[in-house]
């Protein structure tokens, strides 16, 4: 692919990109091409919100460390089973009705075209039901903490929903940025990045993580690229039913 230089052919498609960040980008240039997305704004604010609350409420203590760390030292495997078992559904069908969850639509278009950045952030509509169940998890999490160690429940909830909150934005980043032209400096974004790229180029049962790949080495998806044979449904995650395209997903 031209825009992205001397790449490994495993994981380069000779496609041309489409969207706004066609061409060669700055890391400043995609940096204000993301924030033109809807879903970085949306959560953005979230994440805002949160941590205005968080401040508003005060009482600061060492408890609120827990659940945060707790998000943080579980998010590989999270993005991991996130990416198999929501994104990578099939359809499941219950009398004349099918079902599959929300995101896993635009995320088969995603794979059918990697390079079409319109299909690389979270819907909004999977968007908007995602950021309360992650408050109504992060309540969970606190309340085990705080069952545990005391402290303020309030703060520390709201600690860990700033937490998680930041995570996510930094995923739709990750993603978002290794779809672009840009190419990775430092040895940890080269790293995800060509990973994710064999994901979408060679096969898509291996090489899940986005923002990191300790989820892959922990549940053994992360094997020598040579190992694994090229799959011929690495863009279309074929699983013999037939699927519907989402609509455009709006920038």
């Amino acid at each position: 692919m031209s825009s992205v230089g001397n790449t490994d052919p495993l994981v380069a498609w000779p496609g041309p990109r489409t969207g706004p960040t066609a061409g060669r980008l700055s890391l400043a240039q995609c940096g204000r091409a993301f924030l033109r997305h809807s879903s970085p704004r949306i959560i953005a604010a979230a994440l805002v919100a949160a941590l205005a609350a968080r401040a508003a409420v005060g009482g600061w203590g060492w408890q609120d460390a827990l659940a945060p760390a707790f998000v943080v030292a579980t998010e590989p495997v999270t993005e991991w089973l996130i990416h198999v078992y929501i994104l990578h559904a099939t359809r499941v069908r219950v009398g004349r009705r099918s079902f599959q969850p929300l995101a896993a639509p635009e995320h088969r278009a995603h794979h059918e075209a990697p390079t079409d950045l319109r299909w690389v952030f979270i819907p909004t509509n999977a968007l908007l039901a995602f950021l309360p169940t992650i408050a109504v998890l992060m309540f969970a999490y606190a309340s085990v903490a705080h069952a545990l160690v005391g402290g303020a429940l309030l703060g520390e909830w709201l600690t860990a929903l700033v937490a998680a909150y930041a995570i996510l934005s930094g995923y739709e980043w990750c993603h978002f940025l290794i779809h672009t032209p840009y190419r990775p400096r430092r040895w940890y974004f080269k790293l995800i990045w060509r990973n994710h790229r064999l994901h979408h180029y060679k096969n898509e049962h291996f090489w899940f993580g986005v923002t990191t790949h300790l989820g892959d080495v922990v549940l053994h998806t992360n094997p020598q690229q040579s190992d694994v044979p090229r799959s011929p449904t690495a863009r279309s995650l074929d699983d013999g039913r037939e699927h519907t395209r989402p609509p455009a997903a709006a920038a």
